[in-house]
């Protein structure tokens, strides 16, 4: 009759351990995987760039002094008028795309010799009217600032203004008056500026093909020396209008020739984590 009773016992004692060892094990909180938000990124990158353009020049007058024959005749004014050819420039620069919406570059362009044809009436050696020939050349260096207007279907609208200064060299001016008088041409730098607009298109990730718009403004400056009873001479400053192609090349590729990027994020994983 013992035995019975030893192993009710024993099997009493047994189920009160366990439910002890049971009550003191811990069950942790089950803890849902949140991945990290998206980071997008907007890096600048720099870039070079080579244009070709065609402008027209718009010359706005030249005042030179006349003098009396013989110079003994208190100097006065007189306007000289005229007209430039169209010529062609070549450029180049170098420029840094600072976001998606904002650029900026240096950039120099050398503008081939536009023909000058003048004349101007009045009273040097003789009464009448005088005719004028000479040409310009110039080297023009802007810093520029461009606001990029989005990209649609790979074409990126944008406009533009620059400031700087242009070297600009006249050729010796003959003037011919009964005979013929040859000024020496004069030269310098001068304060200049521009407004552009224009739109280029993703032609590779790397290269874009830039085509737009510029108006330049360079101020006016030495035209011509003294020669005779006449001179020096002024231009009162040189507009042009440019039609613009070119190239650039964005080194670190270019963010406007593909969707917004998007940091690479591995795939969310939901499960368990215990703490």
């Amino acid at each position: 009759m013992l035995k019975p009773v030893r192993l009710i016992i024993a099997a009493l004692a047994l189920g009160g351990v366990s439910q002890a060892l049971a009550a003191d094990i811990y069950e942790p909180p089950v803890v849902e995987y949140q991945p990290p938000a998206p980071i997008y990124q907007e890096v600048g990158g720099w870039y070079i760039r080579g244009d070709i353009d065609y402008h027209w020049s718009k010359f706005d007058r030249a005042e030179y002094i006349t003098y009396g024959a013989g110079g003994v005749v208190d100097p006065g004014y007189n306007t000289l008028y005229g007209e430039l050819d169209a010529a062609w420039s070549l450029g180049a620069g170098v420029g840094y795309q600072i976001n998606r919406y904002l650029r900026t570059d240096l950039t120099g362009d050398y503008w081939s010799k536009s023909h000058f044809r003048g004349y101007s009436q009045g009273c040097t050696s003789a009464c009448g009217t005088s005719y004028d020939e000479s040409s310009y050349s110039a080297f023009l260096l802007l810093a520029n600032a461009y606001a990029d207007l989005g990209t649609y279907y790979g074409v990126t609208p944008y406009i533009g203004a620059g400031l700087g200064g242009a070297y600009l060299k006249w050729d010796d001016l003959r003037n011919t008056d009964g005979g013929v008088t040859v000024h020496e041409g004069g030269s310098g730098w001068r304060f200049a500026y521009a407004l552009m607009a224009g739109a280029s298109y993703c032609l590779t990730e790397n290269l874009n093909l830039d085509v737009g718009y510029r108006y330049t403004h360079i101020e006016g400056g030495p035209m011509f020396g003294l020669a005779v009873v006449t001179g020096p001479g002024t231009d009162k400053g040189i507009n042009a209008h440019e039609v613009r192609g070119g190239l650039r090349w964005s080194f670190g590729g270019n963010e406007n020739c593909a969707p917004e990027q998007i940091a690479f994020q591995p795939e969310p994983v939901y499960q368990p984590v215990y703490k």
